[in-house]
């Protein structure tokens, strides 16, 4: 059994999907980031980052427990596991990596950004919402380009732990400054994503409990100094 810990974002969405794809039994933990779930002594012992999601897979590679968190280091992990949604060959798993590693380390921090200053900084900064919402249209037109050659999922071929790791982070375009129809090759993408089974089901996880950063706890625990206090 694993221990999913987690929130409905996009980061949570891509370990929800993962774990309907390869059809796991998992135990759903809500992490209440707006709640300050995140700084609890019991969730920083699994995730010191503070940071969702996080999983404890009772039924480790050594079968002891492992506790792990990263979203991307759990995509890994889970598809170790199972052996699905990796390359079979060397030369496609890293092809697949250095598309998981640029969402990691692009595609969702620069659209954190544009969602933040878009939607939630206490003042607009013209300059940061212009910075962001054109870093994102950059960043979605590398993906368009990548989808044009391949033709069809990010890595190739073969639908992976890449596919898996974007598409969550693209779903809320709109609020990015990102009309999908400027880019139709990842418009293509995206429905055939959208209309996977597992992914449908993934969506769901905890999606009730989702709601709108309105009061000032929610910010102070999300954007706050709440942040940087050390623990």
């Amino acid at each position: 059994m694993i221990d999913l810990y987690t929130w409905p974002t996009p980061n949570g969405h891509k370990i929800h999907i993962m774990l309907e794809e390869c059809r796991l039994p998992y135990a759903v933990h809500p992490v209440d980031i707006g709640a300050g779930d995140q700084f609890k002594p019991e969730f920083l012992a699994i995730s010191p980052n503070n940071k969702m999601p996080a999983i404890v897979d009772s039924d480790g590679p050594d079968g002891k427990p492992i506790a792990l968190f990263e979203s991307g280091a759990i995509l890994l992990y889970l598809a170790g596991k199972t052996g699905r949604f990796l390359p079979r060959t060397d030369r496609g798993r890293y092809e697949m990596l250095q598309w998981l590693m640029w969402q990691m380390g692009g595609l969702g921090p620069m659209l954190g950004q544009a969602h933040h200053f878009r939607l939630y900084a206490p003042e607009r900064v013209p300059y940061a919402v212009d910075r962001y919402t054109q870093e994102a249209r950059r960043l979605y037109g590398v993906l368009e380009r990548q989808l044009q050659k391949t033709g069809a999922w990010v890595a190739g071929r073969q639908y992976t732990i890449a596919d898996i790791a974007i598409f969550p982070w693209t779903r809320s375009h709109a609020n990015q400054g990102i009309d999908l129809a400027d880019f139709p090759a990842v418009k293509r993408w995206f429905d055939a994503i959208a209309a996977r089974p597992a992914v449908r089901r993934g969506l769901t996880v905890l999606a009730d409990r989702r709601k709108p950063v309105i009061d000032d706890k929610a910010r102070e625990n999300l954007f706050g100094a709440a942040q940087y206090k050390a623990r």
